[in-house]
């Protein structure tokens, strides 16, 4: 059976162009133009992935994307924005989404990111660090064994992709490693596709680490990526 997708887009043309090519690439497509009627049909059924407009009528993707996630709803949330800015792409990954295109944009980049984030979903990239092993940096402990940080004993809060970026970059500390290579291995992207995705978690994880203003273990490499230090 193929993947189901849902597309929530209230502009006909796009949302025909999109139908139009997900099912030319061997996906079963429903749609809705209204984020009311979207955000019923991605809670009562089942769905392989979302594509979510943030401008819809009845209620915007914003809203449509937390309420699916308050509700426990996990199914991957590509969102799509009618312009490319720092605050759209931060609030749409920050309510659960979990990528994001902004408007216009190539339908073949749409697809590729489609079939990264199903691969990300059946298949998470598996991690080369000894499972079960604890790796300890300043005051924090890496648990692989339940797949958590923690702090003094206590867990701390990391979605799971931001544990899935801390894990790659504690298997390669010291390393300096570009903004395509961690699309490729940790957000499963195999084109060039350039995206704020990395820059935003990093910050997030910056901040999950106490050191946003000042990092002492994620550090910039400026003009080139990142480099984790494990001490």
């Amino acid at each position: 059976m193929s993947d189901r997708m849902l597309i929530i887009e209230d502009e006909p043309g796009m949302r025909l162009a999109l139908e139009d090519r997900l099912k030319s690439e061997g996906y079963e497509v429903a749609s809705e133009q209204n984020g009311v009627r979207g955000e019923t049909r991605a809670t009562n059924e089942q769905f392989a992935l979302i594509i979510l407009d943030v401008m819809l009528p009845g209620r915007d993707g914003f809203q449509v994307c937390q309420n699916l996630r308050a509700a426990a709803i996990q199914t991957p949330i590509l969102m799509i924005t009618a312009r490319d800015t720092t605050i759209d792409t931060v609030m749409g990954l920050r309510i659960g989404a979990d990528d994001y295109l902004a408007k216009p944009f190539d339908l073949q980049v749409l697809t590729a990111r489609v079939a990264a984030l199903l691969r990300r979903t059946k298949s998470p990239a598996k991690s080369k660090l000894s499972r079960g092993t604890r790796y300890r940096f300043d005051k924090f402990v890496l648990d692989t064994a339940v797949r958590q940080l923690l702090v003094d004993d206590e867990p701390v809060d990391l979605s799971s992709q931001e544990y899935r970026l801390l894990e790659f970059f504690v298997e390669h500390p010291d390393r300096t490693i570009d903004r395509t290579e961690l699309l490729n291995e940790v957000w499963g992207y195999d084109t060039e596709t350039t995206t704020r995705t990395v820059d935003v978690h990093v910050s997030w994880l910056r901040q999950k680490l106490g050191e946003k203003q000042h990092p002492t273990h994620l550090l910039t490499v400026r003009g080139f990526g990142y480099r984790f230090v494990l001490k």
